[in-house]
């Protein structure tokens, strides 16, 4: 059986990302330690929800939902460095790839100026053949990609501000294509009490024996095996 491939180091001379994703929970599921590492080195990181996750528990209604992942997002965003946390109000469950979610990513990247955008695994699944992946995730992945090029433009979307093109790169987390990994084994642990944050929503998915450690150490695992690290997390990179 043929080993994989290992896996290349990220950059890490960059001084500010902004984070694109669709839920509450989703940068915590694998991407998480990543974060606090890079703030452990004094880099700025915007986190950007479309959604609140108001849909995402199925035995509390939308309404008292949402409230409640925010503030376990809030949390989970403090525990690993990162203070700024917006949430877009987009409908939990339901983001359409449009050139109105475009517009509303592309004003995002604009306003912030990062030079690194971190996103969804937009692919159809998650270990690139069976684990499918989920419509909300794929399609703000895709936007995301296709924002940043608009924002690049300055005849697209004029009414979302100055033109920015100062994206280096785009990192997708967790996809199955990913060739790049960050080194995770010091800061693994704080991405699992991030992760652990979002109780209501774990306690909500009905998992009784979910183990918020043993999930991360499965995925970090087998990545820093490629990066020649203990712990690593895995991205697919994207250079506009």
């Amino acid at each position: 059986m043929t080993a994989p491939e290992p896996f290349e180091a990220l950059p890490e001379d960059w001084n500010k990302a902004v984070a694109v994703v669709a839920h509450p929970d989703d940068l915590e599921f694998g991407g998480a330690a990543a974060v606090a590492r890079w703030t452990g080195q004094g880099k700025e990181i915007v986190y950007v929800l479309l959604t609140s996750g108001e849909a995402g528990i199925d035995g509390i209604p939308p309404a008292e939902s949402g409230p409640l992942r925010e503030a376990e997002q809030i949390e989970s965003a403090r525990i690993v460095g990162v203070s700024a946390v917006e949430f877009l109000g987009q409908p939990d469950g339901t983001i359409e790839y449009s050139v109105a979610l475009r517009r509303l990513i592309a004003g995002v990247i604009r306003r912030h100026q990062p030079e690194i955008v971190i996103t969804n695994n937009f692919r159809d699944t998650w270990d690139g053949d069976v684990m499918l992946n989920q419509a909300d995730h794929i399609n703000t992945g895709k936007a995301t990609l296709d924002a940043v090029r608009d924002a690049a433009n300055r005849w697209i979307f004029p009414e979302e501000g100055e033109r920015w093109g100062g994206v280096r790169q785009v990192w997708t987390a967790g996809s199955p294509n990913g060739r790049h990994a960050v080194d995770t084994t010091e800061t693994f642990d704080v991405g699992v009490e991030s992760l652990k944050a979002h109780k209501a929503y774990i306690d909500g998915l009905g998992w009784p024996h979910f183990d918020p450690a043993e999930f991360l150490e499965g995925i970090s695992r087998s990545t820093g095996t490629r990066l020649g690290t203990t712990y690593a997390a895995p991205f697919e990179v994207f250079t506009p």
